[in-house]
């Protein structure tokens, strides 16, 4: 059963996953990194147009399999999307043995409490009945920490379990994703209460419930060590949370058990204009550089 293969390579197989879950916000910035300016196109439709272009010459890349990306996170239009004449996540299984996932938040609310929860999502039992039909794995969602708030990351760790244990109903495999930002005044204070606040969370989860967690690489190394080995746990990703390439992986690979899903940081030296050898040829060593820090560590 696809499935059950699929968990097995979540939870054992070495390797990382690959962020591609840009959604309409981040876009605009996604596409002038990768050298298509604002002014190149016109509308949403011509935007996403222009990004789904960006992901299927990525996921087509000869490097982009399952060897070293075990996994790879769409954005909704991009499950709906094809690749070389099938749809997305059936051409990552089938053809690349990647595993695909779903981003499913809607975006952040305001801050408060130093922190941004999610927005509500009253379509997600549609999203997740689509994504199940698709051949979907999982889901990822995404709240932001700011400052080492109790009562607010208490908040977000209680809506990240809460929706995912909706995301469970439909035989998903959910990601959650609490990121505290490398930006915040007490980075270290709000990631131990992050962890705390998450071991209480999977510690009252049902026997058998598995779930994912995605966190910033932490401040102090192996702080997340507990949650790694925890029988609730099916792995631990890292986002790169707008550090360099070179500098999230130098900090990836001090954290044992802890694998990339990284975004920005994998895609960062790939241009429009490149020619295809060239492209492969960046994208290749990105792929290496991130798999040799979620596979060797210090």
């Amino acid at each position: 059963m696809a499935y059950d293969r699929m968990l097995a390579q979540m939870a054992e197989k070495p390797g990382f996953i690959a962020a591609l879950d840009q959604s309409g916000g981040s876009t605009p910035g996604a596409l002038r990194l990768y050298g298509i300016p604002e002014t190149a196109y016109s509308g949403d439709a011509e935007m996403f147009r222009l990004m789904h272009e960006m992901r299927v010459r990525i996921i087509s890349a000869p490097a982009f399999t399952g060897a070293k990306v075990i996994g790879a996170i769409l954005f909704e239009r991009t499950m709906d999307g094809e690749a070389q004449g099938k749809p997305v996540p059936t051409f990552l299984w089938e053809d690349r043995r990647v595993v695909p996932f779903l981003k499913v938040d809607k975006g952040l609310e305001a801050e408060k409490d130093g922190v941004s929860l999610m927005k509500p999502m009253p379509e997600l039992d549609a999203l997740l009945a689509r994504a199940v039909k698709a051949g979907v794995f999982g889901t990822k969602m995404r709240s932001v920490i700011n400052l080492p708030s109790q009562e607010g990351i208490a908040a977000v760790v209680a809506q990240q379990f809460e929706v995912a244990e909706q995301i469970a109903r439909h035989g998903l495999v959910a990601i959650i994703e609490p990121e505290v930002s490398i930006k915040s005044p007490d980075k270290a204070g709000a990631e131990a209460i992050l962890l705390a606040e998450i071991a209480r969370q999977l510690d009252a989860l049902p026997e058998g419930r598995t779930v994912m967690l995605k966190l910033t690489i932490p401040t102090v190394p192996d702080l997340y060590a507990p949650l790694v080995k925890h029988p609730s746990v099916t792995r631990v990703v890292a986002l790169s949370g707008g550090y360099s390439r070179t500098d999230a992986c130098k900090r990836l690979a001090a954290n044992h058990g802890m694998i990339a899903s990284f975004s920005r940081a994998l895609v960062e030296d790939l241009k429009h204009s490149m020619s295809d050898a060239e492209f492969d040829a960046a994208l290749a060593a990105a792929i290496d550089e991130i798999y040799q820090a979620s596979t060797v560590k210090a």
